[in-house]
């Protein structure tokens, strides 16, 4: 009887217990589900997020990254990352580019001027032990490359100031052989028709690609780096100068520029003088190189837009879609607006790897606002442009690695063109 009362209780706890794990189970399994479900909806709020939030790679080896992330905490392992949209490519129309005939070298940190249908580009760095001392120039009418001639000795080969009337170039400043070596205040002016050179009076100070052009009579220099290359310049000067001759002996203090450094396209329209893009520092010389080494030091990318007009004083219009830099030549001047292309915008937050740009901007000048109007073949920087004919040409520069890595590698000397209707 005892034992038929204990298995009895036994067998009702037994079912009591089974019933208790049953129903821990069960909340178990509703509460996971629902963490789940909540996670999605804040991953789903995130990505649908007005600021565009993109995966960009990591650059370098894969198996370099994976050995310097193997040790790391869980926060730090992978091979991707949420980025804001500034470090990525923006959409942007697919355009149909022609390759046109290469220069006959390759080059970067040079410049060019067009004057009707004659492209006339600068000097620059082969590779950057080598610098160029000639000009190229590129024919629009028959696309073809001819009439190379040299520069003076005493000319900058990269890094220059430059701005045109039309038939004489004027030359600024700029910097002195290969590697991070020393800027110059020499200033030269180039007649195209007679391809003969005279000197005009030295700048105050040396810079490195300072933001110049012709405007009112007088050839206006400013901001670019120092002397040290990496410090900004905010000083402004002017010569007045007419038919490739300087009416003064000496440059005219101006208004500085509110925001100074080099890189930067500087345009003058309809009576308007704009200054766009840039960046504060660059590379240094590696203190005690005998050879000027270039050592890396931290820069800043800005998308910032300056303008002068009748009352003088500069004004802050819309900033570029992105921040973005070597654009000093990149730009043209087609149907009311400034088109410029490619350039370098800010270093990737994890690499910091310099990122190139591979779209076209184009700034309206009667609404002062920005467009993305095109991709280019490939992202590159220091683009040298001109348009004719319906056709909007680059040549030059240093391009990405590929499609999916854009960080800089190949100097190149190619010339794409594609037609432009705006």
């Amino acid at each position: 009887m005892v034992r038929s009362t204990v298995k009895h209780s036994f067998t009702k706890s037994t079912v009591v217990l089974a019933l208790v794990c049953l129903l821990a189970v069960a909340l178990t399994v509703d509460f996971l589900w629902a963490s789940m479900s909540s996670t999605s909806s804040i991953a789903s709020s995130w990505t649908s997020r007005k600021d565009r939030i993109v995966v960009i790679p990591n650059a370098g080896n894969h198996t370099e990254n994976k050995k310097k992330f193997d040790n790391k905490e869980d926060k730090n392992r992978g091979s991707q990352r949420d980025l804001s949209g500034t470090f990525a490519d923006l959409p942007a129309p697919e355009l149909e580019w022609e390759q046109m005939p290469s220069a006959t070298v390759p080059r970067l940190d040079g410049f060019a001027i067009q004057i009707k249908n004659l492209l006339y580009v600068f000097s620059g760095y082969g590779t950057l032990d080598y610098v160029h001392s000639h000009v190229d120039v590129y024919n629009f009418t028959d696309n073809s490359w001819g009439g190379r001639f040299d520069t003076p000795k005493d000319m900058a080969n990269s890094h220059l100031g430059m701005a045109s009337d039309g038939r004489y170039i004027y030359i600024v400043s700029g910097q002195k052989g290969p590697q991070c070596r020393g800027p110059i205040a020499h200033t030269f002016v180039l007649d195209t028709q007679t391809k003969k050179w005279e000197s005009l009076p030295p700048l105050p100070a040396p810079r490195y690609a300072p933001a110049t052009q012709l405007w009112r009579g007088r050839l206006h220099v400013m901001g670019g780096s120092k002397e040290n290359r990496h410090t900004p310049g905010v000083e402004h000067w002017s010569l007045a100068v007419r038919n490739g001759k300087a009416l003064e002996k000496h440059w005219r203090n101006e208004i500085p520029i509110p925001r100074g450094g080099p890189h930067r396209a500087c345009v003058v329209v309809d009576d308007r003088l704009f200054v766009i893009g840039g960046q504060e520092g660059d590379f240094m010389a590696k203190p005690g190189s005998p050879i000027f080494k270039c050592s890396r030091r931290h820069e800043v990318v800005y998308g910032d837009v300056y303008m002068l007009d009748d009352e003088m004083k500069w004004k802050v219009v819309s900033p570029m879609p992105k921040p973005n830099s070597h654009i000093e030549s990149s730009w043209v001047i087609l149907n009311n607006s400034i088109i410029i292309m490619g350039g370098t915008t800010e270093k990737h937050p994890v690499t910091k790897r310099m990122i190139l740009v591979g779209e076209m901007f184009q700034f309206h000048l009667d609404s002062l606002k920005w467009s993305v109007i095109g991709k280019l073949p490939y992202r590159v920087k220091t683009t040298l442009a001109g348009f004719w004919d319906g056709y909007i040409y680059f040549t030059s520069g240093q391009r990405d690695r590929g499609p999916d890595n854009p960080q800089p590698r190949k100097v190149i000397g190619e010339m794409w063109r594609t037609k432009l209707s705006l």
